[in-house]
């Protein structure tokens, strides 16, 4: 009992040094000057609707989906099942071939359960995943996710995302409701302040029209509507560089592996029963050069020291065969401008850091929610009732989302490295708290994975490892040092954590019930 008795009273003084360090801190920032430092089959289009430069696609659809991956195509099938009249359109059909969007967790594939497309993930090689692996300094440390409560198939799954998500389209095309058509979206199409629908090019080329009561853009990361939708903040905190090790076995097969190394994590799971994804991050905005051989040596002599050693020469053997690929990390919260008959989903109106595997989750969730709110009503023209009543969504998403996005942004910013001895002993705390098991271990992988998306359960977890971490610099000895670094570590903490609840809104996130559009009804039809 002395030492966890020691650990609670050195918690709570460090607390109040905590504050005090970072008001002063916040304080002296003030002070500062301004400038210191898919296949053929799947398009069922042609160029139906209409033809000529400004030809009319206005085929009687209730909703139109912009954007066909994982969140437009699931978005399509599910509202098409439920006898909605859908115009997809998504610029390129052919199989998409990216470096993320690879590891779906059990609470995503729940969600892919609940929206009736679990065979998506069949028969195309994917991979179970039960858990994660740690590794620091040469030890490491097994989180299994706790499945219990779940069947057997629950779990997570590693896979190409290309793969998946033609798997999803061809679910979607084979709904005589859902027309998936090939072209691009280059704006909105406005009336009195209220979306109509949206002018693309077609395959052909031609400029088209087509015309829905409800939009939905959900084009990804790389969206150029959402600046009408939204008011977009995108943070890059770093890029990934993504490889392949091919015929690799991993220290613990079927989890996925996160070195803490320096200077940020470094993350490997397998994708096939071959192939294991490694994507390597590299923090901020530049990262080596590929053409001058920078990448290859930054990898070899920075990367491959830090990593499990059995899988040092099949890394080496992907590094020399070339096939790199680099990635900007988007990070952007969700701050809607709700708009009349039209809806932002996907990466196109949230994203967060990719280290914790969360953007399908989050994504297939909000269909979910979505789905449950549009399908009681029938008619969707009352565009300015349908509004306000779809205010609810942003608030009823908030749970999930802010959960897995909060996770997401304050594990980066504790995995990573920093010259800071305070948010070092943050790191070593975090590893060490998840390797005392039980529900130290438990709790957290549990909101990783998505079963359990709750906020306050984010924090309380987060302020133990702060806690912890300053009962291990205070005990035996709580010297005037220890201490002091101590009220840093729990200043830091606040200084992770604070930042993106408030983007993300506090009101929201914990008192979703005190929002008045948490009660809207739907309109009478």
């Amino acid at each position: 009992m002395v030492m966890p008795l020691s650990y609670l009273v050195g918690g709570v003084v460090a607390f109040l040094l905590g504050f005090l360090v970072l008001i002063r801190s916040r304080d002296e920032k003030k002070n500062k000057p301004a400038n210191a430092g898919v296949p053929a089959e799947i398009s069922k289009a042609g160029g139906g609707g209409g033809g000529g430069e400004n030809g009319s696609a206005d085929d009687g659809a209730d909703v139109i989906v912009v954007g066909a991956g994982v969140a437009g195509s699931a978005l399509a099938y599910t509202l098409g099942k439920d006898g909605r009249q859908v115009h997809v359109i998504e610029r390129d059909l052919t199989e998409p071939d990216r470096i993320v969007g690879e590891l779906l967790q059990p609470g995503g594939y729940l969600k892919l359960v609940e929206l009736g497309l679990e065979d998506c993930v069949e028969e195309i090689d994917a991979q179970h995943v039960f858990g994660y692996a740690l590794f620091k300094g040469g030890q490491n440390t097994k989180l299994s996710y706790p499945l219990e409560k779940y069947g057997s198939h629950v779990a997570g799954r590693g896979f190409h995302n290309g793969r998946f998500i033609q798997r999803m389209r061809e679910k979607a095309a084979s709904l005589p409701n859902v027309r998936m058509e090939e072209g691009t979206v280059t704006s909105l199409l406005e009336e009195n302040g209220i979306v109509k629908g949206v002018i693309y090019k077609s395959k052909a080329g031609n400029e088209m029209k087509a015309f829905a009561p409800l939009t939905i853009v959900c084009d990804g990361c790389f969206s150029n509507l959402r600046r009408a939708l939204c008011y977009p903040k995108v943070d890059i905190p770093s890029s990934f560089v993504g490889l392949i090790l091919e015929n690799c076995k991993l220290p613990f097969s079927n989890h996925g592996h996160v070195v803490l190394a320096d200077p940020s994590p470094i993350l490997f799971y397998p994708i096939s029963s071959t192939e294991v994804r490694c994507l390597v991050d590299v923090p901020g905005r530049k990262v080596p050069s590929l053409v001058n051989g920078e990448m290859a040596n930054y990898l070899k002599t920075v990367v491959v020291p830090q990593i499990p050693s059995q899988l040092h020469d099949v890394f080496i053997e992907a590094v020399d065969k070339g096939k790199i690929r680099t990635m900007p990390n988007r990070s952007m919260p969700a701050a809607p401008l709700p708009t009349p008959g039209a809806l932002l989903m996907g990466d196109a109106f949230n994203m967060r850091h990719p280290l914790t595997g969360g953007g399908m989750t989050v994504a297939l969730s909000d269909i979910v929610v979505l789905h449950n709110l549009l399908k009681p009503l029938r008619d969707l023209h009352d565009a300015s009732s349908l509004c306000k009543y779809l205010e609810s969504f942003y608030t009823l998403r908030k749970p999930v989302a802010s959960t897995i996005n909060t996770l997401a942004g304050a594990l980066y910013k504790v995995f990573s490295s920093s010259p800071d001895q305070a948010r070092n002993e943050m790191r070593q705390a975090c590893f060490d708290y998840l390797s005392l098991g039980g529900t130290c271990s438990t709790g957290p992988i549990a909101l990783l994975s998505g079963l359990n998306p709750r906020p306050l359960s984010l924090v309380v977890h987060f302020f133990a490892v702060a806690i912890f971490g300053v009962g291990r610099l205070l005990f035996p000895f709580p010297s005037p040092k220890r201490v002091w670094i101590g009220a840093r570590l729990i200043a830091s903490a606040c200084e992770i954590i604070l930042p993106i609840i408030k983007a993300e809104g506090f009101r929201q996130m914990f008192f979703p019930a005190t929002v008045p559009a948490y009660y809207r009804a739907p309109p009478t039809n």
